[in-house]
C-alpha cells in the first residue's frame, strides 16, 4: 500500500468573514506557522505515509505555497509535498488532490485543515484499517443528544436510534480507485456531498466507522477560535530523557552516589566531585529539555567546574527546567559497579536524590547491579550510572522539526 494524504486548505472561510474575520481559518497564525501546517505536520509523523497534497484557494495559491515553502525550508517534514489548486466545493477540492496525486499511489487519507488537532494515533488506526483490507474508513464520535428529523417548516418527522449514530470526522481513508470512481460518478451524474463517504456511499460500497477522537474538532464558527488558546493551557505533553555517565576508579575525589559518601569505596577520577549518578540524571533531565548534556553546559576543560559540587550543578540544570516549564514527575536510577557495595546505602542516597528533585521518595527509582565480573566494571575498574527521567512539558505544539518526529504507537 503506498498511502498518501490530501489536507484540504481551500475553503473560503465565509462564517469568519462575515463575522469580521478577514482571515481564512486555514491561514490563521498559530505557533509561528498558517493553521494548515499543523495538519501537514501530524500526517508526516505517520510511518505509513508516502506524502502529502496540500490543497489551497485558486485566489491565494501565490501566498499559501511561499508560505508553505518556506515552512518546509525550516522544518523539513520527510516526504514529498505537493500543492494543488482547489474548486467552488469542497468535492472539487478533493478531486484536485486525487488529481496531484503520484501514479504509484494506491490508498489516500483525506484531512481538513479546519481540524488542526487530530493525532498521530488517529491516522495510524485509519491506515491500519486500510491495510487490513477496509476499503473505506472513517472516524466516527458516538453521539450524545437525541437527535430530531424535520421537515421544511421545522415539524419533526422522525427520531433515529441513538445508538445507531455517529458524528462523523476526517481524516477519511480509502482504496484510491475507489474514492475516484465515486468523484468520477458524482462529476457525472451531478452528486452534492459533504464528505467523501457520501459518495462512496452512493455506489453501494460499505464504509467502516472506527473510533474518532473528541480533542479532533473543527474550526467553523468565530467562537471556535478560542479552542486555538485553549490548546495553549491543555494537558502537559509527557516527555522521557535518558541519561549515562562513567568515571574510573583511581585518585582523585573521595567517592559519593547522590551526594552520599561511601566509606571505603575508592576514589573517582574527575573534574568535578565526581558524583557519577547526578552526572547521568543530570543528562536525563537535559534530555527532557531538548538541551544537550552536562558536557556542552559544564565543560570539564573550565576550571570554574574543577571540584564542583554535583549538587549545584543538578540545581542550575533544574532552574533551567522552570524556566522552560518543564516538571519532574520520576526518575528512574541504576548503578551498575562490581564495588563498593551499594545496597546498604541506597535508601540514603534515595532519600538525598528525591530532596534534590523535590519529589516524594516514592518518585524516585534507586537500584544497583554488578555485570558478573564483565568488563571495566566487573574487573573493578570504574563506575557506570543510567537515569530515566519522566517530566511534563507545556502542551504547546511543538514546531516541526525542532523534535524528532516520533511514530505513533501501533
Amino acid at each position: 500500500m503506498s498511502l498518501w494524504a490530501i489536507v484540504l486548505a481551500a475553503g473560503s472561510g465565509s462564517r469568519l468573514a462575515s463575522a469580521g474575520i478577514g482571515v481564512r481559518k486555514q491561514f490563521l497564525e498559530y505557533e509561528g506557522a498558517p493553521l494548515f501546517w499543523r495538519s501537514l505536520a501530524t500526517l508526516s509523523r505517520l510511518p505509513e505515509l508516502a506524502g502529502l497534497v496540500a490543497v489551497f484557494p485558486p485566489e491565494a495559491s501565490g501566498a499559501a505555497e511561499d508560505a508553505l515553502k518556506g515552512l518546509l525550508a525550516r522544518s523539513p517534514l520527510g516526504l514529498p509535498c505537493r500543492t494543488a489548486l482547489g474548486g467552488a466545493r469542497r468535492q472539487d477540492s478533493v478531486a484536485a488532490g486525487l488529481a496531484a496525486l503520484p501514479r504509484e499511489a494506491s490508498a489516500v487519507l483525506v484531512h481538513d485543515a479546519a481540524r488542526p488537532f487530530l493525532t498521530p494515533d488517529l491516522a495510524a488506526r485509519l491506515a491500519d484499517a486500510l491495510a487490513g483490507g477496509a476499503r473505506a474508513v472513517i472516524p466516527g464520535l458516538a453521539v450524545a443528544d437525541t437527535i430530531k428529523a424535520v421537515d421544511a417548516d421545522g415539524i419533526v418527522v422522525a427520531t433515529p436510534e441513538r445508538a445507531s449514530l455517529r458524528a462523523v470526522q476526517t481524516p477519511q481513508g480509502f482504496d484510491l480507485a475507489l474514492l475516484r470512481a465515486a468523484h468520477a460518478r458524482a462529476a457525472s451524474e451531478g452528486w452534492e456531498a459533504t464528505d467523501d463517504a457520501m459518495l462512496v456511499e452512493r455506489l453501494g460500497e460499505p464504509v467502516l466507522v472506527i473510533g474518532g477522537e473528541p480533542g479532533n474538532v473543527k474550526i467553523t464558527n468565530p467562537e471556535d477560535l478560542r479552542l486555538l488558546a485553549r490548546e495553549e493551557s491543555a494537558v502537559p505533553v509527557s516527555v522521557t530523557g535518558f541519561g549515562y555517565d562513567v568515571h574510573k576508579f583511581g585518585p582523585g575525589r573521595p567517592f559519593v552516589l547522590g551526594t552520599v559518601p561511601i566509606p571505603g569505596a575508592p576514589e573517582i577520577v574527575a573534574h568535578s566531585d565526581g558524583d557519577v549518578l547526578l552526572h547521568a540524571l543530570m543528562d536525563a533531565i537535559l534530555g527532557c529539555l531538548g538541551e544537550g548534556d552536562i558536557g556542552r553546559l559544564f565543560p570539564d576543560t573550565d576550571a570554574a567546574f574543577e571540584n564542583a559540587s554535583s549538587a549545584i550543578l543538578l540545581d542550575e540544570v533544574l532552574e533551567l527546567a522552570r524556566a522552560k516549564g518543564c516538571r519532574l514527575m520520576h526518575a528512574d536510577l541504576t548503578i551498575i559497579a562490581q564495588i563498593p557495595k551499594v545496597s546498604p546505602h541506597r535508601a540514603r542516597i534515595r532519600e538525598a536524590v528525591a530532596r534534590l528533585l523535590d519529589l516524594p521518595p516514592e518518585r524516585v527509582n534507586l537500584k544497583a547491579t554488578t555485570e558478573e565480573g564483565l568488563g571495566f566494571t566487573g574487573e573493578k575498574k570504574g563506575i557506570k550510572c543510567v537515569a530515566v527521567v519522566t517530566a511534563l512539558t507545556p502542551a504547546a505544539f511543538p514546531a516541526p522539526g525542532t523534535l524528532a518526529p516520533s511514530a505513533p504507537s501501533r
